[in-house]
């Protein structure tokens, strides 16, 4: 996906979120809530507050972001991929969060009031897009004078070692498929994701790179984070006999491995807007 329009790419991620949507919030992904609130905690949100989050999934920025800034404030959640957005209504309605609209849109052409946000969140999806640096000045223009943008991606090393063993498993059945879609290594480092801010007229972020682990307490959690991430467009794209195999594969792997956990790195990029 570091080729091709933004069309195809965007189509791309939809499908993959939307198909990985029955998964994404398995109890054992914590890495979604982990990193939303992480990344809106950079924010320093203030009640009554208005905040945008783009590739806002099923809420796991866009609903903390709520509950900070209040009933007088109000977050607006936008993503391609339908499933997800409704994953993302239910859990604002459990929790009685009247503040906070979850909408079907286009990063690249959110068609919002320019600089109408105190905050602009987009936490893992800026690299779905080919221009990155496009995506960064689309964002940038929502942000109002003295408001913020915090961009999220990933850091090097993604979900290893278990990640070689995902992608020698797809290698053994479908080798053209072979790290067909991994997006996210093109700015997972504080460098690239500063040069593509840079590009977007993103000007003095702050750019802290993080290491981490997320544990994997099982085989099926491992399977989990396969099925509820960017892992399940690869996936959708087998046969049932190849899927089977490719499961069994990266089970067998964290049983004899012993694994306990994978690396989950993350670049966070807060940058303000002058007044």
């Amino acid at each position: 996906m570091s080729s091709g329009t933004s069309g195809d790419a965007q189509t791309g991620a939809a499908a993959t979120y939307n198909a990985a949507a029955d998964a994404f919030d398995d109890p054992a992904n914590t890495f979604w809530a982990r990193f939303g609130h992480a990344t809106v905690d950079r924010l320093a949100l203030r009640s009554g507050q208005r905040v945008l989050d783009v590739c806002c999934g099923s809420g796991a920025s866009a609903i903390p972001a709520a509950q900070i800034v209040g009933p007088g404030g109000s977050v607006l959640g936008i993503d391609l991929a339908e499933r997800l957005l409704a994953l993302g209504r239910a859990k604002a309605e459990r929790l009685a969060l009247g503040n906070i609209e979850f909408r079907s849109g286009d990063m690249l052409d959110l068609q919002l009031p320019p600089e109408s946000f105190d905050a602009v969140v987009c936490v893992f999806g800026i690299f779905f897009v080919p221009d990155i640096g496009a995506a960064a000045r689309e964002l940038w223009r929502n942000v109002r004078p003295g408001g913020k943008l915090a961009i999220t991606t990933w850091g090097p090393r993604f979900l290893e070692p278990a990640n070689t063993a995902f992608w020698e498993s797809i290698r053994q059945v479908r080798p053209e498929l072979y790290k067909g879609f991994n997006p996210w290594d093109r700015i997972c480092d504080p460098a690239s994701l500063g040069e593509a801010l840079r590009e977007g007229g993103v000007a003095g972020a702050e750019i802290v790179a993080e290491f981490g682990a997320h544990a994997i307490t099982s085989p099926e959690a491992w399977w989990a984070a396969v099925m509820g991430s960017g892992y399940r467009g690869t996936i959708e794209q087998l046969s049932p006999q190849d899927r089977d195999r490719v499961h069994t594969a990266n089970l067998d792997y964290v049983r004899t491995s012993g694994i306990t956990s994978a690396e989950t790195n993350v670049v966070y990029a807060v940058a303000t807007k002058n007044r």
